[in-house]
């Protein structure tokens, strides 16, 4: 039986966006900003291809049901959508997206695993770690053939979102159901051990080095530091409604961490975990978010309003706003622009 989240909740939030608090959103583009970015969309399974330019919609290409996240080649040519499933369906597929050619390639079929969800490139950009929520592992896939190379067992209950240090060596998984994280030996190909963390962790970020876990606890609010090191875990930040997902910027200095139920975007420092800023969201719905390498952008999903905000990271401010589709929910940015016209 997988994992579910708090249902009362989850479900408010997902009828008011996909009802309710729906609008159109004007697009905003930011000046001399380029390139391109690639969104899920959970309720019609699809993934939106966005000129971030111009904010023109490039292509609307489908996917398996309930589409999560999102990872992309560090060429910006291949993304990677996992297929969680929707209602009582659990998803098995990973669905390949040619960014350029602006088209489906293939589809994965990941057999007996089920609800994939989180999803990280090992360096190389040729295997991608996936969790397997249902089937409580962690599964190394080969891109270029879609053959599992491993399948690592966490023995966790709800295994659902992975970080990785830059090395490739160690990934972490968030673990919902048990209220741990697991470290698991990508070289060896085994899960080491299992900290415990404040109940019902979901978003989880490794620091490039792999010296800092950071974990967002969907019940208590907080998010809490691991250090692999010596297996303690300490406060970051706490008062969260839904704390959904962990950032570093590209220089690790600062930390973004969206909150779905508040509807806010925090900052924080992430030295001395002061908070640098607050940014309001009411009726967005805050969930996915991604930034430029050089750390001057990020781009944050608003599942209630059909799009995908630009935000100035340190100025702490909105400043523009591109459309992607309904529920909107993973997001990766490539500097590489695609155009409406462009061939494989």
């Amino acid at each position: 039986m997988r994992f579910r989240l708090p249902l009362r909740p989850l479900a408010a939030l997902m009828l008011s966006a996909g009802i309710t608090r729906t609008a159109h959103t004007q697009t905003v583009p930011v000046a001399g900003l380029t390139g391109t970015l690639v969104v899920t969309n959970k309720t019609p399974a699809t993934a939106t291809i966005i000129d971030v330019g111009t904010g023109q919609t490039l292509a609307t290409l489908p996917t398996g049901n309930g589409p999560h996240e999102i990872v992309l080649t560090r060429d910006g040519r291949t993304a990677v959508v996992s297929d969680y499933g929707t209602g009582p369906a659990p998803g098995s597929t990973l669905t390949i997206i040619d960014v350029p050619a602006k088209r489906v390639v293939r589809t994965i079929s990941l057999g007996e695993y089920r609800r994939p969800h989180g999803l990280a490139f090992l360096p190389g950009d040729s295997l991608v770690a996936v969790t397997s929520e249902a089937n409580r592992a962690l599964l190394i896939v080969r891109l270029a053939s879609g053959e599992i190379a491993r399948a690592i067992p966490t023995d966790q209950a709800g295994s659902h979102m992975v970080g990785l240090s830059a090395d490739g060596s160690r990934a972490w998984t968030g673990n919902i159901g048990s209220n741990t994280v697991s470290e698991i030996d990508l070289v060896n190909g085994r899960a080491l051990r299992t900290i415990a963390v404040p109940a019902q962790p979901e978003a989880i970020n490794v620091t490039p080095d792999g010296r800092q876990v950071w974990v967002g606890s969907n019940a208590t609010g907080r998010v809490s530091v691991v250090d692999p090191s010596t297996a303690t875990v300490s406060l970051a930040a706490e008062g969260f409604g839904w704390p959904y997902r962990v950032l570093f910027t590209p220089d690790t200095r600062a930390v973004l961490m969206p909150d779905l139920r508040k509807e806010e975007l925090r900052i924080v420092d992430r030295a001395t975990r002061a908070e640098l800023a607050r940014l309001p969201l009411a009726g967005k719905a805050p969930q996915g978010i991604t930034i430029t390498p050089d750390g001057r952008y990020a781009f944050l999903s608003f599942s209630a309003a059909r799009a995908v905000a630009i935000i100035d990271v340190a100025a702490h401010r909105i400043v523009g706003e591109v459309a992607a589709g309904e529920t909107p929910d993973g997001v990766v940015y490539t500097a590489r622009v695609v155009r409406r016209d462009e061939e494989p």
